[in-house]
């Protein structure tokens, strides 16, 4: 499948269901990291495009979108979904060449995507407030509504647009809430597209807008945003900071998805083939680029040596390609700039003595156009390394020894961070202890990086906080109006 379709012209901002040239008139090149060749050219939105897209989701919200009844809100769900899906081929390319995830990747979000969208629906009709027992003399009726809360802004990363963007746009549709969207410079393809099937499929201007853009401008933008009653961000620590401060002075709700450094612990005890192969996928999938990827490898020392080169073995093994080529695994880093990155984490780990055991450098010959660097193990790492503590964003696992129980707990809970984490082992009471006494928003025992729509996702610690996922993102969309009705005439 060609892109050419997609890029018959630059792509504009999508701002009240149309599309418009930015206020600057500037366009930035969408690159294919798997060649580093331009794939087309697209709007930099910046803080005036924030400011347009802000008013013409105000406007639709306050128009009949937040009044539509349940069962229409829930229908025009399943068409939105049903629209998408039809075209769903068109956006797994798309994907894949924007930000390098192999097509055998992005081609699995196809159920994802409609689970997405069918959970978040059935929501819809589970909405409901309560009524209250109170103490008032006279017997005054007292209940509660839930209601939309407003305009939503959601600021989101590059590292799989296509479905982060829903954990933003399922719950803003089931909710009656508008949604202006800042997708990142490096992968805006997927939501563009999304966009524009969704508004074809019949949803009304202004309910979506998607506002492609620097985080500087069009990102602070929104983040401070008078009229914006709910952000949510996707990304860095440090910019997840300054997302909260600039929400402050509007008071605005916030969600925040931030870094990890999750730790992933092997027990003698496990299945050690499964565990190796989940090890080194907890942090290889996506090239690493993964927010709960299993990047701190927390080896019982009884089997650390065997184990390493175990998972080293299973990267090894990997088909390193081409983004769209069918048989790739392994696709490239997002962008020149992320491949410096994970290069200037390798030579730190150098540095302080760890040891590569597997991987480790870019890939040349074909690939040296792309963005490729090797699935990396290291070896001989000490928690107190930059390696172990510092997040890479990429294939990059660090391996570290443990000999009991609680010295793998007080390891793993080393960290600034609190994200996700993992467990390999056959005994159950183990398990259960140590999923308890782990400082992380998430645990896997015996697997890695499960998900559903209808769990619970979150972090804590320098992870950020809110919840995606569950009965409870919704309610992070709903104003909870208390009503006070005297009995008397």
């Amino acid at each position: 499948m060609t892109l050419a379709p997609f890029f018959k012209k630059p792509r504009q901002l999508f701002i009240g269901g149309q599309w418009v040239d930015s206020v600057s008139g500037e366009y930035f090149d969408s690159i294919d990291p798997s060649t580093g060749l331009v794939l087309g050219q697209v709007a930099r939105g910046g803080a005036e495009d924030i400011d347009r897209a802000v008013v013409a989701a105000r406007t639709a919200f306050n128009g009949d979108w937040q009044f539509l009844l349940p069962f229409d809100r829930q229908h025009l769900m399943l068409r939105l979904a049903a629209a998408i899906d039809k075209r769903f081929d068109e956006l797994a390319v798309l994907e894949s060449c924007d930000m390098g995830a192999p097509i055998t990747r992005t081609t699995a979000y196809r159920r994802w995507i409609q689970q997405m969208f069918h959970y978040y629906a059935g929501q819809v009709t589970q909405t409901r407030g309560e009524i209250f027992a109170n103490s008032i003399p006279g017997d005054p009726l007292s209940y509660s509504l839930k209601l939309p809360l407003g305009v939503a802004g959601a600021i989101i990363p590059w590292n799989a647009p296509l479905i982060s963007q829903l954990w933003s746009i399922c719950p803003m549709l089931a909710t009656g809430c508008t949604l202006v969207l800042k997708p990142a410079e490096e992968a805006a393809l997927s939501p563009l597209l999304i966009a524009e099937i969704m508004s074809e499929a019949g949803l009304p201007a202004g309910v979506l807008n998607v506002v492609p853009g620097p985080g500087s401008t069009a990102g602070a933008r929104l983040a401070e945003h008078p009229d914006v009653d709910r952000i949510s961000f996707t990304g860095s620590t440090d910019t997840g900071k300054k997302i909260v401060k600039a929400s402050a002075e509007s008071m605005k709700r916030v969600s925040v998805e931030l870094g990890g450094k999750s730790p992933n612990i092997i027990f003698a005890d496990a299945d050690l083939k499964a565990a190796a192969i989940g090890a080194a996928m907890a942090c290889f999938n996506n090239s690493g680029q993964v927010c709960f990827a299993g990047t701190r490898l927390l080896v019982q020392r009884a089997i650390y040596d065997a184990f390493v080169e175990q998972v080293a073995a299973v990267g090894r093994e990997l088909h390193i390609g081409p983004a769209l080529n069918p048989a790739t695994q392994l696709g490239p880093l997002a962008s020149a700039a992320q491949l410096d990155r994970v290069s200037a984490h390798l030579a730190s780990a150098r540095k302080e003595g760890a040891e590569i055991v597997s991987g480790g450098t870019r890939l040349s010959g074909e690939f040296e156009n792309g963005y490729f660097i090797q699935p990396t193990v290291i070896a001989g790492v000490t928690n107190q390394m930059k390696i172990a503590q510092e997040e890479v964003f990429g294939p990059v696992l660090a391996a570290i020894p443990f000999d009991e129980e609680e010295e793998a707990i007080r390891i793993a809970n080393e960290t600034p961070y609190g994200l996700g984490s993992g467990i390999w082992s056959r005994d159950v009471g183990r398990i259960q202890r140590v999923s308890r006494s782990i400082r992380a928003g998430m645990t896997w025992a015996n697997c890695y990086g499960l998900m559903d729509p209808a769990t619970t996702f979150t972090g804590t610690k320098l992870s950020g906080y809110g919840v995606k996922g569950g009965p409870s993102h919704i309610d992070e969309y709903l104003l909870t109006k208390t009503i006070w009705s005297s009995s008397q005439p």
